[in-house]
């Protein structure tokens, strides 16, 4: 398996390690050959780690390709965590303790590289650290609070910050990891039969209106469940759940996310999970993700400062430019002259070091696949707003032009073959778990526009040909998926 260290510059990286290859963060993300490279462990040591920074995206796009990354995605998000910092601070208490005991300090610093430590002493508490944070190098902040040592945060160690003297073990440490085969934690399990909803009741365009959370609620408890409407201010009653269902929008950088990766941990059925949220939320994820899997979008630019200039010239006017995490056709641009090219393209780069630019594609309307478990559920066409080119003109003065003019719900067996083989492929990349999947017919091709990780559920659209029997199998999803873990867990006793 190839092994690739990605740092911002050359220089960062001064270490003799053999079958190493390094290279910048921007050659991993804008040359073709890395994209194309299978068997490939990426070590992503960019200085920073920052949300849509280059050091973000070399994670986000190496798990589109295939590619194994330290850190992950989820990693990255996990360190941020204050939860996540609680709780493993309370599951490795008791080697916290045995290994500082002797400290008399009221706070300590301790550097992990590749999962070791410069202290013989410190081995063990480096090594569980490790199997639970694979960043390459890390810092875990440690306070001495009531009488105990606890875990308050960790945080990936730049190249560039690192202590001259500790550099030798580094190179030590390094060549021992790179010689031997990797071996990852196993996640706990457990299972009840509690289900918890998250929503926002102050949403302006949830994805269920109260209608159809009121139809959530009454199929779930019709298949046994206790349910129960929750809100971000009911994050510390998680653990009271065994499953989570988000109907309330998702992103990255937001209590939803933190709400699921908390689920998860907890070893919970939930929906959305955090890797689909992840990963469908970043449209700049989605675009390599589809091009690795050779299935048809728009054509499209993955655009940062240095490769501007080419948008018109392989695009044409006119184009869209999009935000890696709009959602509900936020974020999104239709550009129509060179000037407003340029004066869009420093508003979105500016936010963001990666932005997706595609052709323009105009239709009637977009077709929607809501897919659950890699089966289809329900389909959809989406019409466009009355005189604009998206299903939401947010722009609209009057509200009831907002909106398509109407929607069609489609049985499943009338939707075209090559719609529903598509959409289902297209989700498969993502997971198992519950996507709406986003498509156009644009001169005789057949093209996904998005995988939406919190597809919406409104009472008198999506719900309009199978009824309440649409709330039934998304809520006997749950039921199953639950009774699998309970079923893993009792083999696992025995």
């Amino acid at each position: 398996m190839i092994s690739i260290v990605v740092v911002n510059q050359l220089t960062d990286w001064n270490f003799n390690i053999p079958d190493l290859e390094v290279v910048t963060s921007r050659c991993y993300l804008s040359d073709s050959k890395y994209s194309e490279l299978r068997n490939v462990r990426v070590y992503n040591l960019c200085r920073s780690h920052r949300y849509q920074g280059l050091g973000y995206y070399v994670s986000l796009l190496a798990e589109a390709r295939g590619h194994r990354v330290f850190p992950s995605i989820t990693t990255m998000q996990d360190i941020k965590s204050l939860t996540i910092m609680r709780v493993i601070s309370d599951e490795l208490d008791e080697l916290i303790q045995k290994s500082f005991a002797k400290l008399k300090s009221q706070q300590f610093d301790l550097s992990v590289y590749f999962g070791a430590n410069v202290a013989k002493q410190y081995e063990k508490i480096s090594k569980q650290l490790y199997n639970l944070f694979q960043v390459p190098l890390f810092r875990a902040h440690f306070i001495f609070n009531n009488n105990k040592w606890i875990l308050q945060n960790i945080s990936s160690i730049p190249l560039n910050e690192l202590p001259e003297h500790h550099k030798p073990y580094l190179v030590r440490f390094a060549k021992k990891y790179f010689s031997k085969k990797r071996i990852y934690p196993a996640k706990k399990n457990k299972s009840i039969y509690d289900l918890a909803i998250l929503v926002n009741p102050d949403e302006q365009n949830p994805p269920s209106n109260k209608k159809a959370l009121s139809y959530f609620v009454d199929a779930a408890e019709l298949l046994g469940f206790r349910t129960k409407l929750i809100t971000k201010d009911d994050f510390s009653r998680i653990p009271e759940f065994d499953a989570l269902f988000i109907r309330e929008t998702t992103a990255v950088n937001h209590h939803t996310y933190r709400f699921a990766r908390r689920a998860s941990a907890e070893n919970m059925v939930v929906i959305d999970d955090p890797e689909s949220i992840l990963k469908c939320t970043n449209k700049v994820y989605l675009a390599e993700l589809m091009k690795k899997a050779k299935i048809s979008i728009p054509k499209t630019l993955i655009v940062h400062k240095d490769n501007r200039d080419v948008v018109k010239p392989i695009l044409g006017l006119p184009c869209v430019l999009k935000q890696p995490d709009g959602s509900f056709s936020n974020g999104v641009t239709k550009i129509n002259d060179v000037e407003a090219l340029e004066e869009e393209l420093d508003k979105y780069i500016n936010r963001s070091e990666l932005i997706v630019a595609q052709e323009f594609t105009p239709t009637e309307f977009d077709w929607r696949i809501g897919i659950l478990n890699n089966t289809p559920l329900y389909a959809c066409k989406y019409y466009m707003a009355k005189n604009h080119w998206q299903i939401y003109n947010w722009h609209a003065s009057d509200q009831s032009m907002r909106y398509g003019v109407h929607n069609e719900a489609v049985p499943i067996h009338r939707v075209p073959f090559k719609i529903l083989e598509i959409a289902l492929k297209a989700a498969g990349l993502i997971g198992n778990g519950f996507y709406g999947v986003d498509l156009k017919e644009f001169e005789g091709r057949v093209m996904i526009i998005e995988i939406n990780d919190n597809p919406s559920i409104d009472y008198g659209i999506e719900d309009v040909l199978l009824k309440e029997r649409l709330y039934e199998k998304i809520m006997h999803n749950f039921l199953e998926l639950i009774i699998q873990k309970k079923n893993q867990q009792m083999i696992r006793i025995k």
